[in-house]
């Protein structure tokens, strides 16, 4: 019960942060969608929330995976590797949205898919299954890569 509890806080605990920035961002994703040239293949604006709660979701049970796995050096550094990726996936959102800062928002995606690549490499070393859980993360990181890029050369 107590390995259920502790994936059941890190998906909340996820969930909720991400919850909170789409909130606080909210006005800039406005702004974005009314206003910006995207690039081909930018899905409808729909698809952000769904895709973004079912990925916190992903990487809260992933975490909660690592968390309830025996203590190790390896396990101590997925952990830290995921709240450091998830201040970056955070505070991506004001650069980009807020103050709209494309550039060193594609910097700060770049960085992020580093360590979210480190962080899933790592995970796959503590519990492999949620290493695996993080791999659509990565693609749709990706995905934004590009759309962050688009929106950096048109507009």
């Amino acid at each position: 019960m107590r390995n259920i509890l502790t994936i059941a806080i890190a998906v909340i605990i996820t969930e909720g942060l991400g919850f909170a920035v789409g909130m606080l961002t909210r006005e800039g994703t406005k702004i974005y969608a009314e206003t910006m040239v995207k690039p081909p293949l930018s899905p409808p604006g729909i698809l952000f929330p769904i895709a973004w709660t079912l990925l916190y979701a992903l990487m809260g049970i992933g975490l909660g995976m690592v968390l309830n796995s025996e203590s190790s050096g390896m396990r101590t550094l997925g952990i830290a590797l995921f709240f450091i990726q998830l201040f970056f996936n955070l505070a991506w959102c004001f650069i980009f949205f807020t103050f709209g800062n494309y550039r060193f928002a594609l910097i700060w995606i770049l960085i992020m898919l580093a360590l979210v690549i480190a962080m899933t490499l790592t995970f796959m070393k503590v519990v492999p299954a949620a290493g695996y859980m993080q791999i659509p993360y990565i693609l749709w990181l990706l995905f934004a890569t590009y759309l962050n890029t688009g929106v950096m050369l048109l507009n």
